[in-house]
């Protein structure tokens, strides 16, 4: 069974800036590594991780699954494959978090909440530094003092700067990320 990587990012972002660039390598890196793509499945990052992820010669009919924030279907940017309508609206982002990695590109406070939940659901969460927005900014840092895998002594949030480092950490961590989060005890900081 594939393992799914979340993609998430800035809904505003346009074709011409950094971040496209960077979320259309991530998501064709994605598929390339036999992964699934899992994102908002709205436009800007979103979409150019969908169209990246369409562009991999690995690419099949599903590959692409999209957590919509509303109950319209008809939102989704055209490469979603499978439209999950959540009518959720931000409250979405902890689904998008839980999948067994999470990527951000840039991001605003969306994804800074979709980084947050991540790292509190004991999720592999990697971020861009040479992005414009969030995960430029706590790259390479822990979230909070909560000692999520004592045997990954290096355990934070990674700092990545191309697609294929993003993907190589995922390949090297993700059988080691294996915990799921069992609900706040009273240990939890």
């Amino acid at each position: 069974m594939k393992k799914i990587i979340a993609v998430a990012g800035n809904a505003g972002v346009t074709e011409d800036s950094v971040n496209f660039k960077l979320a259309y390598d991530t998501g064709k890196a994605v598929i390339d590594h036999g992964y699934r793509l899992q994102c908002g499945g709205l436009e800007g990052v979103m979409r150019a991780a969908c169209m990246g992820a369409r562009a991999s010669e690995k690419y099949t009919e599903g590959d692409i699954i999209g957590l919509l924030p509303s109950f319209d279907p008809g939102t989704a940017n055209e490469f979603v494959d499978i439209r999950i309508p959540t009518g959720l609206d931000v409250f979405r982002n902890v689904i998008v978090a839980s999948a067994s990695a999470v990527i951000a590109v840039g991001g605003g406070a969306g994804t800074l909440s979709e980084i947050a939940n991540a790292w509190a659901l004991k999720r592999l969460v990697l971020g861009y530094k040479n992005a414009e927005g969030w995960s430029a900014k706590l790259a390479d840092t822990r979230l909070d003092a909560r000692n999520r895998y004592p045997d990954i002594p290096e355990d934070r949030f990674y700092g990545v700067e191309s697609a294929e480092e993003a993907l190589n950490l995922i390949d090297k961590y993700l059988p080691r990320y294996d915990e799921y989060h069992d609900g706040i005890t009273p240990g939890d900081k």
